[in-house]
């Protein structure tokens, strides 16, 4: 999977850089944000700009991240949502569970 990390006021931004975040590759995004949690990491950003299709398997991966945000006492958001995949948040109802922005700047912002 194709990741790109960069730290930014103590926030981590992790870029994932793939048009799809499905079973074959969220479990490389799953591993890497609970690496970084356990390094001692509290607080997280994911920018979803470039995946353009999301499936369970995503979802769970993002799902699990949260859950570890919770574990360490950290905060895991989310942004720059392409259209597809927001409508698989509120269709599943995680946009309820997940804050999410529409760039990573107000994103930021929020922290």
């Amino acid at each position: 999977m194709n990741l790109r990390t960069e730290l930014k006021n103590d926030i981590v931004i992790i870029y994932v850089n793939e048009e799809r975040l499905d079973a074959h590759n969220s479990g490389e995004l799953k591993v890497e944000v609970q690496k970084l949690f356990e390094q001692g990491r509290k607080n997280m950003l994911i920018d979803l700009k470039d995946v353009r299709f999301i499936d369970s398997s995503g979802l769970g991966a993002l799902v699990s991240g949260f859950k570890n945000a919770i574990s360490h006492q950290g905060n895991l958001k989310l942004s720059t949502l392409q259209s597809q995949v927001k409508s698989m948040f509120e269709l599943t109802r995680l946009h309820r569970v997940f804050e999410i922005f529409p760039s990573t700047a107000e994103a930021l912002e929020n922290f």
